[in-house]
């Protein structure tokens, strides 16, 4: 079967919503603060440069002075940095390219932007306030450190990990530079109360701005086979160990099971350690740089149409989102105890 005749739409209707408790709290955190900030770093993930923007940091946001910062480059093809920078350019707003892990010279064009906007004024001279903001995941915590390693070479400010939600508060101020004095807000990652679009949301679960159990993690690995056949790109049949491309998500997790062993007693597939792999194999940019969103002209200018004119059912499918994910943190909590009941009757 050819590349041709493998799927050209990706059917999924379920909505994946994510927005507990802490996420709230911080937006309201993030309002109550930012007029003693003078800068919002914001910062957006080059895998999904699209799909990473949260609509609702325009309303917080507002007016104030902005740097876009596409974090994780050196996962993305290097089209995406020459397309959403002219695409920024022409909405008035300025975007740095990181990989905050390795590349220090796109770190310290940030922290050149923050002094060059304090001398302007005098008075921000000795105390110049930044706030970065973004969703989950997208490496807000590992830029912070960075920008303090460069900076004053400080260790680590930020918590750090591979999961969403690390981050659960706004953090003190974090001294980045001195002379102008810089300091830093670190903000808990941030969804979207709705995401009106499945397929998008799918998009942010799958570069981790989710908990995987949240999304199905067979949907994700769906998808990502998916999007991997529609770019032409048979490179993951290689790095799999696999004969030939499929449009089968089930034919790849049982030929990926049996190579990598993960099968139970019997035979059985493992198919929980065999997806696990297979995203993970995706996050650590094994299939290489790969960007899923659609970035020519009509996708870009339908995306910010519809970020701007909003949705009109959008209030009372927020309220369905809030108390879907009501129920699902009462259903974690109950698991829990269940859990801990289970293992004191041990």
């Amino acid at each position: 079967m050819s590349l041709s005749q493998f799927r050209t739409v990706f059917k999924y209707e379920k909505t994946i919503n994510w927005f507990p408790g802490h996420m709230a709290k911080g937006v309201k955190q993030m309002r109550d603060q930012m007029r003693s900030v003078d800068l919002i770093v914001e910062t957006r993930d080059a895998r999904i440069p699209l799909s990473s923007i949260n609509p609702q940091f325009e309303q917080i946001i507002g007016n104030k002075d902005r740097l876009v910062v596409y974090n994780k480059v050196d996962l993305a093809p290097p089209y995406v940095q020459e397309t959403m920078d002219r695409e920024l350019q022409k909405r008035g707003q300025q975007a740095i390219f990181t990989d905050a892990m390795s590349d220090n010279k796109s770190v310290k064009q940030i922290l050149a932007a923050a002094v060059e906007r304090a001398r302007v004024d005098p008075m921000k001279f000795s105390q110049y306030s930044i706030m970065v903001v973004g969703m989950p995941n997208v490496g807000k915590s590992s830029l912070i450190n960075a920008l303090r390693h460069i900076g004053i070479n400080k260790g680590k400010a930020a918590s750090t990990g591979a999961k969403p939600g690390v981050t659960r508060a706004v953090s003190n101020r974090i001294k980045v530079l001195q002379n102008p004095n810089v300091y830093l807000v670190d903000t808990p990652g941030v969804m979207m109360p709705y995401i009106h679009d499945p397929e998008t949301a799918i998009k942010v679960a799958l570069t981790g701005g989710m908990k995987d159990n949240i999304a199905d993690e067979i949907v994700l690995a769906d998808y990502l086979l998916f999007r991997l056949n529609r770019l032409a790109d048979t490179n993951y049949c290689g790095v799999l160990g696999l004969h030939q491309p499929t449009d089968d998500i089930n034919e790849l997790m049982a030929a990926l099971g049996r190579r990598i062993g993960a099968l139970r007693k019997g035979g059985e597939l493992d198919t929980d350690k065999t997806l696990r792999y297979f995203l993970r194999t995706y996050r650590d940019g094994m299939f290489g740089r790969l960007c899923l969103d659609e970035l020519d002209e009509a996708s870009i200018d339908e995306f910010y149409a519809s970020a701007s004119s909003g949705h009109p059912q959008s209030r009372n499918q927020e309220k369905k989102a809030k108390r879907a994910a009501q129920r699902q943190r009462a259903l974690e909590k109950k698991n829990q105890k269940s859990g801990h009941g289970q293992q004191r009757a041990k």
